[in-house]
């Protein structure tokens, strides 16, 4: 593995998974894998499950963790190709990048998306700059339009359920994406990824169900089902991922906030005693109630916890991939 921004860079995500519950199992079997060697984690944004899970990871292959958060303690950086830095920005990218990857062995990048410019924030010029000047190999601890570590989390989340407690007709699981009401518009990056990962994985029945004009875009939503009725989506649903998204055609609205959205104890009987996950943090009582989340349905902490597990199973693959 050479980098990973997104599901085309997992490769076999079966494989994937494993290795990420090895690691579960045995967290320090790799301990000297990374020894000597450091990781660069920058943030332009805040984080709390993805900053600490990503440093533990690498602690756990004897790697030294640095993180730096861009947007308090750095310097505006500018990405534009060719900008006149006549404005705010201090530090061009073209310079900040190669000497960042002089100081590490693997650089973690966080960015999120303006909300503003549709066509801006799907450019992904953020990582693409640090991609093309910084010279190591680049991980995604989100970007403007995808969430990839979040992401195979949740699908190792769900084989490790699965594990446990095996489908009794020994069919697909059924897989419900719902969009939930927010009090202020959030990325489509969780949803997107998630999708992606989904339907790249191929191992389940997939549905995704939103209001009207909730749609996201096809390139990552194509293969699965989508309705605007939640209730007949959730009917027989094993697994109901719960995530609120802005608008993408009217890019970054929100239309509506209706709360009969919100998944609740009443809703959960439609399903098949669905377990329900959500990458957290999360509103209570607006996009999940109490009773769901404390709910023995609930492993939204399970999921959460399992962001070490992805994070070494990806770090694992770059460290043990050859430099060219």
């Amino acid at each position: 593995m050479k980098q990973f921004i997104s599901v085309h860079d997992a490769g076999n995500i079966n494989a994937l998974v494993e290795k990420a519950l090895m690691y579960k199992a045995n967290p320090l079997q790799d301990i000297m894998l990374g020894a000597n060697k450091r990781i660069g984690l920058l943030f332009l944004n805040p984080s709390l499950r993805t900053r600490l899970s990503t440093q533990v990871a690498a602690t756990n292959l004897g790697m030294e963790a640095i993180v730096f958060n861009v947007d308090k303690e750095g310097w505006a950086l500018e990405f534009e190709e060719g900008a006149i830095m006549s404005g705010n920005t201090v530090e061009h990218i073209k310079d900040a990048a190669p000497v960042l990857g002089s100081y590490f062995d693997i650089l973690c990048i966080r960015t999120f998306p303006s909300l503003k410019n549709r066509e801006d924030d799907y450019s992904e010029l953020y990582i693409t700059q640090f991609i093309k000047y910084c010279g190591v190999p680049v991980i995604s601890l989100e970007s403007a339009t995808l969430h990839p570590l979040q992401s195979l989390t949740d699908v190792i989340t769900i084989k490790e359920c699965l594990n446990n407690s095996p489908l009794g007709d020994g069919g697909k699981p059924k897989i419900v994406l719902t969009w939930a009401p927010h009090v202020k518009p959030l990325p489509q990056c969780v949803a997107n990824s998630f999708a992606q990962w989904i339907n790249a994985w191929g191992e389940a029945e997939f549905i995704i169900t939103h209001p009207e004009d909730y749609e996201l875009k096809e390139e990552f939503t194509k293969g699965a089902t989508i309705t605007h009725n939640q209730d007949e989506a959730l009917k027989n649903a094993d697994f109901v991922y719960v995530k609120n998204w802005s608008t993408y055609k009217d890019y970054g609205k929100i239309y509506e906030n209706d709360p009969e959205w919100m998944l609740t104890e009443e809703k959960l009987t439609l399903t098949n005693n669905a377990k329900v996950m959500h990458c957290l943090p999360v509103r209570r009582n607006v996009e999940l109630s109490d009773e769901v989340l404390d709910s023995a349905n609930s492993i939204v902490i399970q999921q959460a916890a399992n962001r070490v597990w992805a994070a070494q199973a990806v770090i694992s693959e770059i460290l043990k991939t050859p430099i060219p």
